[in-house]
């Protein structure tokens, strides 16, 4: 079963809670008033467009492109998630440029640079439940604690497909038309004006 965190575009604020969350939680001291600019790198992201704000995360694909380019396959599936090995990277960016979803972010650090993603708060004792598919899931990320429009929620098979189904049954039902009222046009129908 493919587990990721997703946002519902029609519920998210932009006020990037879960960004900070997401920080503080992957820091040693839990500490909010400790993070630098330079240590603000969220494993998701929150992308504003004209008229919608939704947050980006890592989608643990099943064929992962980011997986597949590593030329040291420093990131690895394991219980069908998607791992990165630290110690392994080399910074080669190549899984950034392969991530269509633009989840991977590759940072500098002591040890040289780095690529991180999300993933899904295995370093939290909730997170690591998540893991276990034999088991019921009663696991919510920590994205979905701090989101105040709870527009962040973790995305499981079951629940995309009631997902589907909502989305299915808001679009207006259309009719068939039928072949005799379509109009053919030719160049010279659409110079003279008249539809063929």
């Amino acid at each position: 079963m493919n587990r990721f965190i997703m946002a519902d575009a029609s519920a998210c604020i932009g006020c990037r809670t879960c960004e900070v969350a997401c920080v503080v939680s992957h820091q040693e001291q839990q500490n909010s008033a400790a993070v630098t600019t330079a240590d603000f790198v969220p494993r998701i992201r929150v992308i504003k467009e004209d008229s919608f704000t939704t947050a980006t995360v890592c989608h643990q694909c099943e064929d992962a492109p980011c997986a597949n380019v590593c030329p040291v396959q420093a990131i690895r599936r394991d219980r069908g998630h998607i791992f990165v090995t630290s110690s392994r990277c080399i910074g080669c960016k190549s899984c950034m440029l392969a991530c269509p979803f633009g989840a991977m972010t590759v940072v500098a650090s002591a040890s040289g640079a780095q690529a991180i993603k999300c993933d899904l708060c295995w370093h939290r004792k909730r997170g690591r439940r998540a893991w276990k598919p034999a088991r019921p899931v009663r696991y919510s990320a920590l994205t979905q604690h701090t989101c105040s429009a709870s527009a962040s929620i973790l995305n499981l098979s079951e629940r995309r497909s009631g997902l589907h189904d909502g989305r299915n049954s808001r679009q207006p039902s259309r009719q068939a038309r039928s072949i005799s009222s379509a109009r053919i046009f030719t160049p010279a129908s659409i110079l003279s004006g008249s539809g063929t």
